[in-house]
């Protein structure tokens, strides 16, 4: 960097200047005084945003309150009004009722329309509740499941149990900081019911060379019809090196991971599972050479659908054949890349690039992933779980999670970016232990995420939900 070079040598002049003692630098003179490349991650005018966002969540809470106090106000004077009509003649009381009435109106004039809208949604939300099934839609694709489990006692069991609340100041308050799960703030979760159809499993391995790791995938995976496969790599690999025979480097290959170097490597490890398949995913548990690693893993998915293409056709794909195969890939290959680079500053240590330049790469994939219309595949897992094996609590681990969520939200955004072109994608993974914090610990990721989002950032339903 030109700066930091000309601080070198103004600081070797000054110290001659001051002591006699001359130090002459090996690096040519520069006139500039000032770096000629200057690398912005986050614009001057936006390097508040995290304050910003602290102040939007103590608003929403805020808010809340008063408009919780101004539904209850109001609910507490119709009640009253209705306790004297049923009790005596109104005659009797009829100027009471009548200031009453005046102010309940006033009370509801204070309402926003959210706030009313929120509570007429609450009365269409119990209905729905009350039924023995619920109809919902992902994508398009309706979903069915039952809201009750039946004991061995033949005893309907609710999956879900709606809050008694007569008061409704409690319920707005509650549907504003809670609500049911696939609700807005997604306290309780971002979908309605948990999935029924598989068990939810990763199949973590990796040892040796790929075709060690691809038997073992094939060993977990076996009586599975979903394929959830997890791939941990080996740390010369991680670091982004090639195995060789150098001792310190040659003792690490395959170890805790597995040793992966080339494109064909790739191919051996997911050898016999197709990685385009709805059921089917890939996460792989990678940071600095992530980028590398990515463009070789879809690589892999690209070549295999062509081979397939080419198989059943029993002919080489033309040139417009291939585009599709390959777009059609994009769209539908499943599954997380970890690259998290700022994780990896703060809790880890394979940075292998300069932080910088790391989150560029993250940009150019995203970017990437946006133009390729790349939905299903996360282009980034934020983890806290390294974070709290370096030692973090798990308050302290949340909010660096959090607050790197944030920050790679205002650098893709920074890089001109639709917020909600790239919300979707982004992913989240927390560790979990004994202290008490970690069993509330998704909950209020989950609603800090979502307010922040839809608060601050105007952000659509699906980059609210925090996964």
């Amino acid at each position: 960097d030109d700066g930091v070079t000309s601080l070198y040598q103004k600081t070797l002049d000054v110290i001659t200047r001051k002591t006699g003692v001359e130090f002459k630098s090996k690096l040519p003179p520069l006139e500039n005084k000032t770096s000629t490349s200057k690398t912005i991650i986050i614009p001057p005018e936006r390097t508040r945003y995290l304050a910003e966002i602290a102040e939007t969540l103590r608003a929403y809470h805020k808010y809340t309150e008063n408009q919780a106090d101004a539904v209850r106000k109001a609910w507490h004077l119709k009640e009253a009004v209705g306790i004297l009509r049923q009790n005596e003649p109104e005659n009797n009381f009829s100027e009471a009722v009548s200031r009453l009435k005046q102010e309940g109106a006033k009370a509801e004039e204070g309402l926003d329309k959210e706030t009313t809208s929120l509570l007429e949604q609450w009365e269409k939300i119990k209905k729905i509740y009350s039924k023995d099934e619920l109809v919902y839609k992902v994508r398009n694709r309706e979903i069915r499941l039952p809201l009750y489990s039946e004991s061995l006692a033949h005893k309907k069991i609710p999956k879900l149990s709606l809050p008694r609340f007569k008061d409704p100041g409690e319920i707005y308050r509650w549907m504003r900081e809670e609500n049911l799960p696939g609700y807005f703030p997604f306290t309780a979760g971002v979908f309605p019911l948990k999935r029924k159809g598989e068990d939810p499993t990763r199949m973590f391995a990796g040892e040796g060379d790929p075709a060690r790791t691809n038997r073992r995938f094939k060993l977990l995976s076996e009586n599975y019809e979903a394929k959830r496969l997890s791939t941990a790599f080996d740390s010369v690999t991680l670091y982004g090196c090639d195995p060789e025979k150098r001792p310190d480097v040659y003792g690490k290959v395959g170890t805790s991971g597995v040793s992966i170097c080339t494109l064909d490597d790739v191919k051996v490890l997911y050898d016999g599972f197709d990685l385009c398949a709805p059921n089917n995913s890939v996460s792989m548990t990678i940071n600095g050479p992530a980028p590398i690693m990515l463009a070789m893993f879809l690589n892999t998915v690209i070549d295999q659908q062509v081979e397939k293409f080419t198989k059943k056709n029993e002919k080489e794909p033309s040139s417009e054949q291939y585009q599709n195969i390959r777009n059609h890939a994009l769209s539908q290959v499943r599954g997380t890349v970890q690259a998290d680079i700022l994780k990896e500053d703060q809790g880890q240590n394979t940075c292998i690039f300069s932080t910088a330049f790391a989150l560029k790469m993250m940009g150019d994939i995203q970017e990437y992933f946006v133009e390729k219309n790349v939905r299903n595949f996360y282009s980034v897992s934020i983890s806290g779980y390294h974070i709290a094996e370096a030692g973090a609590n798990p308050i302290t681990q949340l909010a660096l999670t959090l607050s790197n969520g944030f920050t790679y939200v205002e650098y893709y955004l920074s890089r001109g970016m639709p917020l909600d072109s790239f919300g979707p994608n982004l992913s989240f993974f927390f560790s979990n232990g004994m202290d008490p914090e970690y069993t509330v610990i998704g909950r209020v990721a989950r609603r800090i995420w979502s307010v922040a989002m839809r608060e601050k950032y105007d952000a659509s339903k699906r980059s609210q939900m925090l996964k």
